[in-house]
């Protein structure tokens, strides 16, 4: 099995559930007490987030590719970036190294096609949502995106950085995602992407009246299919 490397930390609650999933995959699929091969680098994410807010992404992206280094030199051989927003800094996280990086929206746009849905609503922090970063790259995927109004982007982001990120998961904000959700589903999308990785720790399949597409999970099916690959 290949040794991933993950850079997390952005928040640290959704860097626990890719350790959760990575190791629940492994085990699944080589049986007996197998748990994965993985390397971990967990930056501080107030530095990170006030990179963002600053729109200082260079700097940010910097801080994740002396992440990536370090990964390298620990023997990764799989690079993950363990949040959404930051593939904003792939392209500069990917240069900094010579380990292969394992785009999170590549993952998805796969899996999305692979169920046959091409019109999709995004949810996710407002860089993610506005920007054409991950948008884009869904699209090139063969994707077409939705977006929320501006209030409900508004609100999503908001629920994300002050509720998800610290660990808060309330029932209000529930509801009020469903929501947001049926928007979507009235303006056409057929499939819900959970472009957060902490929004897998509030929605659930039952949340939604189409199908939800789990970013965090994906990206973790698609990692272990890496490093297993020819085991």
């Amino acid at each position: 099995m290949k040794t991933l490397g993950l850079i997390g930390g952005m928040s640290w609650e959704s860097t626990a559930e890719y350790y959760r999933l990575l190791n629940t995959l492994t085990r699944s699929r080589l049986g007996g007490l197998h748990s994965a091969r993985l390397v971990l680098h967990s930056v501080d994410f107030a530095e990170i987030e006030r990179l963002q807010v600053e729109g200082r992404w260079d700097e940010a992206g910097a801080v994740l590719a002396d992440a990536a280094r370090s990964l390298e030199a620990a023997g990764a051989e799989l690079l993950l970036i363990c949040t959404n927003t930051m593939h904003k800094v792939a392209d500069q996280v990917q240069a900094a190294t010579s380990v292969p990086l394992l785009h999170l929206a590549d993952a998805t746009a796969e899996a999305v096609r692979a169920a046959g849905v091409r019109r999709v609503g995004l949810l996710g922090t407002a860089f993610t949502m506005e920007q054409d970063f991950y948008r884009g790259r869904l699209a090139s995927g063969g994707l077409d995106v939705l977006v929320p109004q501006a209030d409900s982007r508004a609100l999503v982001h908001r629920i994300i950085y002050e509720e998800l990120c610290v660990g808060l998961v309330r029932e209000e904000s529930r509801a009020s995602y469903r929501r947001v959700i049926d928007e979507l589903v009235a303006a056409g999308a057929e499939g819900i992407v959970l472009g957060c990785t902490e929004i897998e720790l509030l929605i659930r399949p039952e949340d939604s009246p189409v199908p939800v597409f789990p970013t965090t999970r994906l990206h973790a099916e698609a990692a272990i299919d890496a490093a297993l690959a020819g085991h």
